[in-house]
């Protein structure tokens, strides 16, 4: 699940497009809102240079690029407007041009349409990129109509992979996640399913997202996960308390979405932005009138580093997240081609010991105000699965 936009770093011009929070994505369509001027970006922000991404990473035993593409906004926007479609199977081909190699989408991104346009996008080079995907929504197999809640009984768990390989117009899925865990399926049970797929070729790696500590435990032990996939970025560090211990407990990767905050890191959001009727980002508490004011610090912090790294804020929010572990590969999504040459030129940011430690201890002396999520979209985060009987 990714993922949020990143921006051109110029002094007068600001990043709006952000990505759709993940889980609320599965829920219902959303809308950015009228947004006031965002921050301008710190003096001393340069472009980046359209060069090569630097540097590869393991998920577990998967080699990725040190940044990904999260391909989750390309089928519709947050305005609900189609990007077209050319431009984007360009831009995902730029990408890999440039280095990248790791592309994550899902089922629930379109639905469907987002796996047909990176299928199409990777056709003359799918033998040599990453492709990850995710199943556990309730969407039908043939429709891509939306129901409530979650499914992943081993049977449609099947079912649901042998769609996303015709839409990916591939025969194996490189890394496969359980998007969100179903309340009803032990996990055990979802991991027999991905072993029989694994068995066919069909699955060459799993992984979870959101999931629960202790099904995180079970499902590695049943069948060895290579990531785990999770919100996290300085505006949510969330994972930092047990997720992130386990991962390297168990050797498991760790992939960030909305690894810029929904935006915010950016400077797309500011304490005069207001946002639509639909938009998820309207009714995050994180993001209030009362509690903007004190969480643009983290806004104001990445700035003073842009400015001294000679970087975009992006670059800044990206590269601390890779600095933290060499196992966090981080998948920042776009619908714009500057942005993504952008993001990519955060894996070229490096900080000393000294200016990550000064950076990390600058980070959790801010507390941000608010919840990341509404609780409809928190009630799918941190489930764990029932005990196999």
């Amino acid at each position: 699940m990714q993922i949020d936009d990143s921006g051109k770093p110029q002094d007068a011009v600001a990043r709006r497009d952000v990505l759709k929070v993940a889980g609320g994505l599965a829920l219902a369509p959303m809308l950015v809102g009228a947004t006031s001027p965002a921050l301008a970006q710190s003096p001393g922000a340069v472009a980046t240079q359209a060069g090569n991404i630097e540097g590869r990473r393991k998920l577990g035993t998967l080699e990725v690029s040190s940044v990904g593409l999260g391909v989750q906004n390309m089928g519709r926007t947050y305005q609900t407007t189609i990007p077209s479609r050319p431009e984007m199977i360009n831009l995902i081909r730029a990408a890999h041009e440039r280095g990248v190699t790791f592309f994550d989408t899902a089922e629930a991104y379109g639905p469907h349409e987002c796996e047909r346009i990176l299928g199409e996008a990777i056709t003359p080079f799918q033998d040599r990129v990453v492709i990850t995907s995710k199943f556990g929504w309730n969407i039908d197999l043939e429709t891509g109509a939306r129901g409530p809640g979650l499914i992943s009984r081993p049977d449609h768990i099947k079912l649901a992979v042998e769609g996303s390989l015709k839409r990916l117009r591939t025969d194996r899925i490189d890394l496969l996640y359980q998007h969100r865990v179903d309340p009803k399926v032990p996990i055990e049970d979802v991991a027999g399913a991905i072993k029989d797929l694994k068995a066919e070729g069909k699955v060459l790696h799993w992984g979870l997202s959101e999931m629960g500590i202790n099904t995180l435990r079970r499902a590695h032990a049943e069948l060895p996960l290579s990531a785990v996939q999770s919100e996290y970025s300085m505006l949510w560090r969330g994972p930092e308390e047990r997720v992130l211990p386990l991962c390297e407990e168990l050797g498991i990767g760790f992939v960030p979405w909305s690894p810029l905050g929904v935006g915010f890191l950016t400077g797309a959001i500011d304490e005069r932005t207001r946002f639509a009727e639909g938009d998820i980002r309207g009714v995050e508490s994180r993001f209030s009138p009362e509690n903007l004011p004190a969480n643009l610090a983290l806004v104001k912090l990445v700035s003073d580093w842009a400015g001294r790294k000679q970087a975009s804020r992006a670059q800044i929010a990206l590269a601390w997240l890779m600095a933290q572990k060499a196992w966090i590969v981080p998948i920042p999504g776009t619908t714009q081609m500057p942005h993504m040459l952008d993001n990519i030129g955060a894996a070229s940011i490096s900080f000393t010991p000294e200016e990550i430690g000064e950076l990390n201890s600058a980070v959790a002396a801010i507390t941000v105000a608010g919840q990341r999520l509404p609780d409809a979209v928190l009630a799918f985060s941190g489930v764990e699965a029932p005990e196999k009987s």
